[in-house]
């Protein structure tokens, strides 16, 4: 009899569990379906629009976008993922990465914490993927309007600027605790490089080649699109590879408040006294955040 009543609580408590997911995933779908529709009704200024549909996408995604990247990382075989990785820093990084990918992911997967790396991954692969949606449309924006410029520079002076930690309230007060609130506290942190670098990028552009562009018969969107980007992407990669960087570094923060992966396993360390523990996710750490810089790098340069 006893038994079954634990069984009945516990059923019971994973239904609540779920219920408060579903209420959750539903406002965020909400607000992101908003979002879109007051894109649509703007369309006429289309960076604007393009950052409102980013800003709902974000909303929208931002649960499931995380279990997706982690279930697919999960999926893929450990010995196959490494060789993708190896092939991919062999052709973008050079050899020396290749090899550093290699023994490296290996030595993860020796460790132990490959499950843990592929949280980790997937938090930052999402993190960097909505920042870079919202940021670059946003760098465009404040490099062809000074206005917005003098707003936004004291805005991303402010999100730089301020402790890591401090990010972790807003995200705990409106998410709770878990791998949301840890994506959206890493979303604000780490999207200034790519705001600033993307505006930075359009504005080095040659005023002559503008120029020639424009007498040419260039409209605003060809100019932009044809000109100003090809020439700006090398430092609007610098701002990706950025980004990444912050977000790796955010997601470590981040396990304290549920949000898991690599940085859990630190904490771990640091709180149960394990010093070998913690050490050890610090190398994974490292490992991986070293992987992704270079690989990042290569793929500015071939730019």
């Amino acid at each position: 009899m006893f038994g079954k009543n634990k069984n009945k609580n516990y059923i019971r408590k994973e239904v609540v569990i779920y219920a408060d997911k579903i209420n959750k995933n539903a406002l965020c779908s909400a607000l992101g379906c908003i979002l879109v529709i007051l894109a649509f009704g703007i369309s006429k200024f289309s960076i604007i629009a393009c950052l409102i549909v980013g800003i709902g996408n974000a909303m929208f995604h931002i649960g499931g976008g995380i279990d997706v990247f982690n279930q697919a990382l999960l999926w893929i075989p450990f010995y196959l993922f490494i060789i993708l990785f190896t092939v991919l820093a062999w052709f973008k990084a050079g050899k020396g990465t290749a090899i550093l990918t290699f023994f490296g992911l290996f030595l993860i997967y020796g460790m132990g914490f490959w499950t843990e790396t592929m949280q980790t991954l997937a938090l930052v692969l999402s993190s960097t993927s909505i920042a870079l949606i919202l940021g670059v449309p946003l760098g465009i924006l404040t490099a062809r309007n000074p206005k917005i410029s003098k707003v936004m520079r004291p805005v991303l002076d402010l999100m730089q600027t301020m402790p890591a930690f401090v990010y972790l309230i807003p995200a705990v007060l409106f998410f709770g605790l878990g791998p949301v609130p840890g994506a959206f506290a890493t979303i604000i942190f780490a999207m200034p490089p790519v705001v600033r670098l993307t505006d930075l990028g359009v504005r080095q552009v040659p005023k002559d080649i503008v120029e020639a562009a424009r007498s040419y018969g260039a409209s605003p969107s060809q100019l932009l699109l044809k000109v100003q980007l090809p020439l700006a992407l090398p430092t609007i990669m610098t701002g990706v590879n950025q980004t990444i960087m912050m977000s790796l570094s955010m997601v470590v923060i981040a396990a304290m408040i549920s949000a898991g992966g690599l940085g859990e396993i630190v904490l771990k360390g640091i709180t149960q006294m394990k010093i070998g523990l913690g050490f050890e996710g610090g190398i994974a750490v490292v490992i991986l955040a070293i992987v992704l810089d270079r690989i990042t790098q290569g793929l500015a340069k071939n730019k």
